[in-house]
């Protein structure tokens, strides 16, 4: 058997350890073993070197850094689900081809908008700060640290996809009533199974639902699709949890419907422009009115792993002159 040559990979951030020892294995991979973000002239040096480029949802690869590509770049294989940091008509355009990892990390994003849906009402991290941050507890009182239950409530879901349909699993295990909006009716199985009920307008369900949890994928569609109008449909004793994307909310009318007692609170995972966290969540945060996380909705270690075994299959598809299973085409996003 002839001796292939290994594809080039540059890989922009630290993987799993076994993940980037299997790269190392199959293909000529250059690591990120101090994991610093990739500046944008050392993704561009990259691009025209490499047949392989493999970012995550962090680096932006624009249409002016796939111009610039050199022509071995054949494949920009994502490490994440969503692609809305590259812009995939700009690789058509260029011959390059583009893939992500769906499908792994359903359950991992849907335990952790479960855990924000229990979290914010029951004011947990309120709680756990009485106790970490030299705080006084005086004991057990029948009216202190009163927060709300959620068996019996409304969860309107927007966007049901697989991760949407997996918290809607674990939501309707807890006593909450399935509410969602999304692009397509749901099977019908699965909606028997859910007992949950389609609102073909996402104005009319928000208005009539307890928390709401927003599951849809980032796309110019989305952006700001919960905007100023939407919220103030909103009940002022309503949740809104997001472990999506940052975008999907209009963060400025958030706050301000917060600040303004306008909803009972948010939980927060994503941000609209991350990595920076406007100030005022901060400050709501520390008063109790939000619960917000550092984009930990995927983070589990066999989630990881997953991923990566993604991107090597599409990589090893691809140069082995086959069609990556995972293939991204423009107008996906």
């Amino acid at each position: 058997m002839p001796n292939r040559k290994k594809p080039r990979v540059f890989i922009t951030r630290k993987l799993p350890e076994s993940v980037e020892t299997r790269m190392r294995e199959l293909f000529d991979a250059e690591l990120n073993i101090e994991d610093t973000a990739r500046t944008q002239p050392e993704l561009v040096a990259a691009m025209q070197t490499v047949d392989v480029l493999v970012p995550t949802v962090t680096d932006t690869i624009d249409a002016a850094m796939i111009e610039q590509a050199g022509d071995d770049l054949k494949l920009i294989a994502n490490f994440g689900n969503g692609t809305d940091n590259i812009d995939v008509d700009a690789a058509a355009r260029k011959g390059i081809t583009v893939t992500n990892t769906p499908n792994v990390l359903s359950e991992d994003t849907a335990d952790m908008t479960m855990a924000l849906i229990l979290a914010v009402p029951r004011r947990l991290t309120e709680g756990a700060k009485v106790l970490t941050d030299d705080g006084q507890w005086n004991g057990w009182s029948p009216t202190w640290m009163l927060g709300h239950r959620i068996w019996g409530k409304r969860l309107g879901i927007v966007g049901m996809g697989r991760i949407g349909t997996a918290v809607a699993r674990r939501a309707r295990a807890f006593g909450l009533s399935i509410h969602y909006h999304n692009r397509n009716r749901v099977d019908t199985d699965t909606e028997e199974a859910l007992e949950a009920t389609y609102w073909d307008s996402l104005d009319q369900m928000l208005a009539r639902v307890d928390i709401v949890s927003v599951n849809c994928p980032s796309t110019p569609a989305t952006f700001h699709l919960l905007s100023a109008r939407r919220l103030s449909l909103l009940r002022s004793e309503a949740y809104i949890v997001n472990t999506a994307r940052g975008g999907i909310i209009d963060e400025v009318a958030l706050i301000k419907n917060l600040q303004e007692e306008k909803l009972a609170g948010a939980g927060l995972d994503v941000f609209e422009h991350e990595p920076a966290v406007n100030p005022k969540l901060v400050k709501l945060a520390n008063a109790g009115k939000v619960v917000i996380l550092p984009h930990m909705g995927s983070a589990t270690i066999e989630g990881r792993i997953d991923m990566g075994e993604k991107v090597i299959i599409n990589i090893r598809a691809l140069f082995d002159g086959h069609r990556p299973p995972d293939r991204v085409l423009p107008g996906q996003t």
